[in-house]
């Protein structure tokens, strides 16, 4: 039986963990790597020539687009980008014959996926991958600069690939959009994301977390807590030098004197 030589990458542990429990189901696949960053991707990928990637589009610094760039054309595998909903990304994916499986994962889209990757190595040898990637990337970041403002960042990716959490609970994989979240607060090894008037416990540092999510949106207050800075509807100075946010759903966060600056700015 041919196997797949399959690489996986996701930022996400939980996502990471996941798709790899997925893809173990089937005989034709073979996972020979893992990585959780794009920059190892690309290193990796160029050491154990895979025949197949599943890479997630939004990661930090490197993401799943710059891996496509970077990686050469002769070790270029087959890419199954692994991304959240968004329209003309996936019109521009099938315009150009690129596979791509849609978050939340299931079974069935994973198991389509492979069936697709080994009809194409069986058919396709000899044939470079990447003119199709390259197409589709082309045609998604002519689109972003169509629809953003001349001072907008061209690099950023489409509202509807956000990035959302995966959090683990009771064996369900639940999906929260970063927008969603009100505030977050650590509790050692762990963190505690308020969402939508739900709890959520991660295995996670602040400061994993705080590179994941958007500077302009989300700002610390303390050195254990996070707030979604659309939750807060006022702000009262506090006689020691912090000050006292109330949120839109009742509850209130203090500020520390060290973050008070930060608040500052952002209300000015």
């Amino acid at each position: 039986m041919q196997k797949l030589k399959t690489m996986i990458v996701d930022d996400e542990p939980l996502a990471l963990d996941f798709l790899r429990s997925l893809l173990m189901e089937f005989d034709e696949v073979e996972i020979v790597a893992e990585c959780c960053n794009g920059r190892e991707a690309v290193a990796t990928a160029l050491d154990v020539r895979p025949d197949l990637l599943f890479l997630d589009i939004q990661m930090p610094g490197m993401n799943g687009f710059d891996v496509v760039k970077t990686l050469q054309s002769d070790i270029m595998p087959m890419v199954i980008f692994v991304t959240a909903f968004n329209q003309y990304a996936v019109d521009a994916f099938d315009l150009h014959a690129v596979d791509y499986v849609l978050k939340p994962l299931d079974q069935e889209r994973i198991g389509r996926a492979v069936n697709r990757a080994l009809d194409r190595l069986k058919n396709e040898s000899d044939v470079s991958f990447k003119t199709p990637l390259i197409g589709a990337i082309d045609a998604i970041s002519e689109r972003l600069a169509a629809d953003k403002p001349q001072n907008a960042n061209s690099e950023s990716l489409p509202d509807g690939m956000k990035r959302k959490l995966l959090v683990r609970d009771s064996g369900v994989v639940k999906v929260i959009p970063f927008d969603d979240i009100d505030w977050v607060d650590a509790a050692g090894d762990y963190m505690c994301v308020h969402a939508l008037g739900e709890t959520h416990v991660i295995r996670s540092t602040l400061r994993e977390l705080k590179g994941k999510l958007d500077d302009k949106l989300f700002v610390q207050i303390h050195r254990s807590t996070i707030v979604n800075i659309e939750r807060v509807v006022s702000v009262t100075p506090l006689q020691k030098g912090g000050s006292l946010l109330q949120l839109s759903d009742g509850g209130s966060l203090k500020v520390s004197r060290n973050y008070r600056e930060s608040i500052r700015n952002l209300f000015q």
